[in-house]
């Protein structure tokens, strides 16, 4: 069924992956969470570089797994 040592599926799942950090990230800014761990508060700009970044990841993971 599925070749566990493949490459193909192991740049999928990491591309699914990064996807689902950039939606996460994507809808932190559309709803304006706020996020605080302890007493930081982690700023908007970060996510938005975190969004741009996964996003580009995940893409480049999909694209190398469709070779």
């Amino acid at each position: 069924m599925w070749d566990m040592n493949s490459q193909r599926l192991g740049l999928r799942v990491a591309a699914f992956f990064f996807a689902l950090f950039a939606i996460f990230h994507l809808v932190r800014l559309l709803k304006h969470v706020k996020v605080t761990i302890g007493t930081f508060h982690a700023p908007f700009g970060a996510t938005w570089i975190a969004l741009i970044v996964a996003g580009a990841l995940s893409l480049w993971m999909w694209r190398l797994s469709t070779r």
